[in-house]
C-alpha cells in the first residue's frame, strides 16, 4: 500500500506506523551544469501589485510559513491581507517548459541575485563544481554573513520553495528546551496537528522503500546505522509519495527522481503554494504583490503604520517607491529578513521603542554536513530521490540526529551523505553597522566545532564499525565537514523577549512577528512545522483578543 496523504496525515500516517521524529533538509545536491539564460516565455497576465497611497487592514511583510498561517487565518476571520513577497511568484513556466530549472543544470532561476552559483556542496572529486550565471532574481539566496552562508528561499512560498519537504514534529520531552514559554499540551493537543493536517503530510511506504532503487543509498545508511548500533527511522514529509512511486514507475514526469529539489520541484512537492496559500487565496480576501521589499515600518496617524516598500524588477533593480499605509503589520520575512529588518527600524528611528532582546538569540539549527566513503561492495545507487526519508538518531547520547541525504548526481558515488542538526548551543546576534549601512551578524565559524563534536557522536562510530572513512573532496580540498552554512536559521527577535508571548512587539500595538525569528535557535528537527504550529497557536490568539 502506498503511503498517500490523507486528509488528517499526521494522525492516520505517522500515528498509526510510529514513526518518531527525525529531521533535515535536503541538500548535496551538485551543480554539475550551467545554462544562460534564453528569452523568457510570455507570462500570464498578473494582478496588479499593490499602489502606492494603498491603505490595508493587514499587511504581511513575507509568504512563508508563518506568512501563510496568519494570512490563512485572518481571511477566514474576515479581514482582508495584503502580502508583499520580496521574491517572484514562481507561476510561469520558462522557455524549457518548467517552472523551476533542474539541480543538477542551475541557470538564470537558480540563485537570488548572484552571477556564479553558490552549492551547498561546491566541490565534488575536489573539483569546484561552482559556475557563472545571469544575474536574476532567483530562487535560492545564499546570503552570506562573517562567520556564516544562510540558504534561504526567495519567491512566494519561501522556505518550502526549496526545502527537502521534511515534515518533523519534535519529541515531546525535547519540547521545554524549544520553547520553554509555550504550553506543549496544547502544541502537541491542537497545533501540530493542525499544522501537520494543513501542510499535507505524509510518510513513505516502507514495504516500497524496501524494494524501490531510488532509495539505495538510505537503505546502505540504515545499514550502516543498524550496525553501529543507532536507532534508525523514517521520517514525514510533505512530497506527494503516490506521484514519486509513478515516478519511479515511469508513468509520469520526474521531479525528484530528477534530482529537483534545490532550487524547487516542478512535480511532487506540497509546497505552500498549493496548500495554506492556496487556501488563502480561495478566500478572496488575500492579495500577493511579488518583488516587493520593505524598507521601513513606522507609526501613522490614528494608530496606524505607514510602510514604505520598494518594487524591483528580476535583476534587482528598484522600479517604484510605494508609501502605504497599514492597520497592522505581520513580519514574516524569515528568521534572517525579519530580524534584519527589526534591528535596522530600531536603530535608524523608525521604531526606536523595540526592546534590546531584538535581534538576540539567533542559531543555525545546528546544521552541520558530511559525507563517507563506502566500499565498492556498498554502491548507493546511480538513481537517487532527492527527498530524504530517514535518518540515525542520537540526540538523546550525542545530541545529533542525521538525515540520511541524496548525492543526486546521476552516477554511482559509492558515498553516503548526510545533514546533521545538532544540540549546539552558541547564539548570535543581529547589530547595526551605521558606518556600513547595514544589519550585521556575529556569527563565529568556531562555533561550529559543536556541531562536528555531535555529528562526530555518529559518524566515527559508523567509520570504525565499517572499516571506511570520511569523503574529502565535497566541501574544499581535504576537508570533511560541511560547517560553513545553515538551511534553518532561527531566533533573531524571540517569543517572551523580544515579543511578548504571542508575537506582539508590545511597544508597538498592531506590530506582531509570526515567523522562524520567535524560535530561539534551535528546534531540534527541521524547523517548518515547529514555524506552522506555532504560527496557528499565536494568531488564534492575535485573532481572538486583538481583532
Amino acid at each position: 500500500m502506498s503511503a498517500r496523504a490523507p486528509e488528517n496525515p499526521v494522525l492516520r500516517e505517522i500515528s498509526r506506523r510510529g514513526f518518531i521524529a527525525g529531521t533535515g533538509s535536503v541538500l548535496g545536491a551538485t551543480a554539475l551544469g550551467v545554462h544562460a539564460a534564453p528569452a523568457r516565455a510570455a507570462a500570464a497576465p498578473a494582478p496588479a501589485p499593490i499602489a502606492d497611497g494603498a491603505r490595508v487592514p493587514v499587511l504581511v511583510i513575507g509568504t512563508g510559513y508563518g506568512g501563510s498561517v496568519a494570512a490563512l487565518r485572518l481571511a477566514q476571520a474576515g479581514v482582508d491581507v495584503h502580502m508583499v513577497e520580496m521574491g517572484m511568484a514562481w507561476d510561469t513556466p520558462g522557455p524549457d517548459g518548467k517552472i523551476f530549472c533542474n539541480t543538477r543544470e542551475p541557470d538564470y532561476r537558480s540563485y537570488w541575485l548572484r552571477t556564479r552559483t553558490k552549492a551547498p556542496l561546491n566541490y565534488f572529486l575536489g573539483l569546484p563544481i561552482d559556475r557563472d550565471i545571469p544575474r536574476h532574481t532567483g530562487i535560492l539566496d545564499a546570503e552570506e554573513f562573517g562567520g556564516i552562508t544562510v540558504y534561504q528561499g526567495r519567491g512566494v512560498g519561501g522556505g518550502s520553495l526549496v526545502n527537502g519537504g521534511m515534515a518533523v514534529t519534535p519529541r515531546r520531552e525535547n519540547f521545554g528546551a524549544v520553547l520553554p514559554s509555550v504550553n506543549a499540551d496544547e502544541m502537541y493537543g491542537v497545533y501540530y496537528p493542525r499544522a501537520n493536517a494543513e501542510l499535507g503530510v505524509g510518510v513513505v511506504d516502507p514495504a516500497w522503500f524496501d524494494s524501490t532503487a531510488c532509495y539505495q543509498y538510505a537503505r546502505v545508511g540504515r545499514k550502516h546505522a543498524q550496525r553501529s548500533g543507532f536507532p534508525f527511522v523514517f521520517v514525514p514529509d510533505v512530497y506527494d509519495w503516490d506521484y514519486m512511486e509513478r515516478e519511479a514507475a515511469g508513468t509520469v514526469t520526474r521531479s525528484a527522481l530528477a534530482g529537483e529539489i534545490l532550487y524547487g520541484n516542478n512535480h511532487g512537492k506540497r509546497s505552500l503554494q498549493q496548500t495554506y496559500l492556496a487556501r488563502a487565496r480561495a478566500t478572496g480576501r488575500v492579495a500577493i504583490s511579488p518583488l516587493h521589499r520593505v524598507t521601513s515600518v513606522a507609526p501613522a496617524a490614528g494608530g496606524r503604520y505607514t510602510v514604505v516598500i520598494e518594487q524591483i524588477g528580476t535583476t534587482g533593480a528598484v522600479t517604484a517607491v510605494k508609501n502605504v499605509t497599514a492597520d497592522r503589520v505581520f513580519f514574516a520575512a524569515g528568521s534572517v529578513g525579519t530580524s534584519k529588518l527589526l534591528v535596522r527600524l530600531k536603530a535608524t528611528g523608525a521604531l526606536p521603542g523595540l526592546n534590546g532582546e531584538v535581534g538576540r538569540g539567533w542559531g543555525d539549527n545546528g546544521n552541520v554536513m558530511c559525507g563517507r566513503a563506502n566500499h565498492m561492495w556498498d554502491p548507493t545507487g546511480a538513481l537517487q530521490s532527492a527527498i530524504p526519508c530517514c535518518g540515525i538518531d542520537n540526540w538523546a547520547a550525542g545530541g545529533a540526529f542525521a538525515e540520511v541525504a541524496p548525492l543526486p548526481t546521476g552516477i554511482e558515488t559509492y558515498a553516503s551523505f548526510y545533514l546533521s542538526i545538532t544540540n549546539n548551543p552558541n547564539r548570535a546576534q543581529f547589530s547595526w553597522n551605521a558606518s556600513a549601512g547595514k544589519v550585521e551578524l556575529n556569527w563565529q565559524a568556531a562555533w561550529k566545532q559543536a556541531s562536528i563534536t555531535m555529528a562526530k557522536t555518529i559518524f566515527d562510530k559508523i567509520n570504525s564499525r565499517e572499516g571506511t572513512i570520511y569523503r574529502t573532496d565535497l566541501f574544499g580540498v581535504y576537508k570533511i565537514w560541511g560547517d560553513h552554512l545553515t538551511y534553518h536559521p532561527l531566533g533573531g527577535a524571540v517569543l517572551n523577549r523580544a515579543t511578548d508571548n504571542y508575537g506582539r512587539l508590545t511597544a508597538y500595538p498592531g506590530l506582531y512577528v509570526i515567523d522562524g525569528a520567535l524560535i530561539p535557535g534551535n528546534t531540534t528537527v527541521n524547523p517548518f512545522v515547529t514555524i506552522t504550529a506555532l504560527a496557528e497557536r499565536n494568531i488564534e490568539k492575535i485573532i481572538a483578543t486583538d481583532l
